[in-house]
């Protein structure tokens, strides 16, 4: 079993498509982990708790969270699926950056950054981790996002669990290319 693997998988169900292995998420995104192991193990032999525990705790983008007593468990944030995540609104740094692919940029230029899929544009705190993600959607390309300034014309930013900060856009006026 390659838990790289099941972990995909299982960004696949709690962002995305929970109807695949048949569960739902309550309104905050919130799967009844009993179900969600019962629906994975259905394909995935072995598949128990102890696995599903190593994935939330070495998942190097902290992508999920249990509940207190382990009952519950969700994605952090990127969802496709219309869900409240409970998220803090949270003043940002001065600036923070988006990594994509250069196939992207024609898109960005006409538009700004908008979520497209996901209920969130996702910035990173810094440029190493925003080139990282853009490497993911072939050559990067790395925006400065003056965050501080779109806070302060009223713009909301989020802060999840796992250091990804979250807001709904980002016009092009507050966006610069390095």
């Amino acid at each position: 079993m390659n838990l790289q693997n099941i972990s995909r998988y299982m960004s696949l169900i709690l962002r995305h498509k929970p109807e695949i292995i048949g569960i739902s998420l309550d309104e905050h995104g919130w799967a009844v982990v009993d179900d969600l192991i019962n629906g994975i193990a259905k394909n995935n032999e072995g598949f128990d708790m102890k696995t599903l525990e190593e994935i939330v705790k070495t998942d190097s983008k902290q992508r999920y969270s249990f509940n207190d007593d382990k009952t519950l468990i969700r994605a952090n944030q990127g969802h496709s699926v219309p869900v409240d995540v409970e998220l803090e609104e949270k003043e940002p740094p001065e600036f923070l950056y988006h990594g994509t692919g250069e196939k992207y940029v024609s898109s960005i230029l006409e538009q700004g950054l908008i979520p497209k899929s996901r209920l969130y544009v996702h910035l990173s705190k810094d440029i190493e981790t925003a080139k990282n993600v853009g490497r993911r959607h072939g050559k990067e390309v790395v925006y400065k996002i003056a965050t501080h300034e779109m806070y302060q014309d009223g713009y909301k930013f989020y802060l999840s669990v796992n250091g990804v900060w979250l807001t709904k856009k980002v016009p092009l006026s507050y966006m610069q290319a390095l």
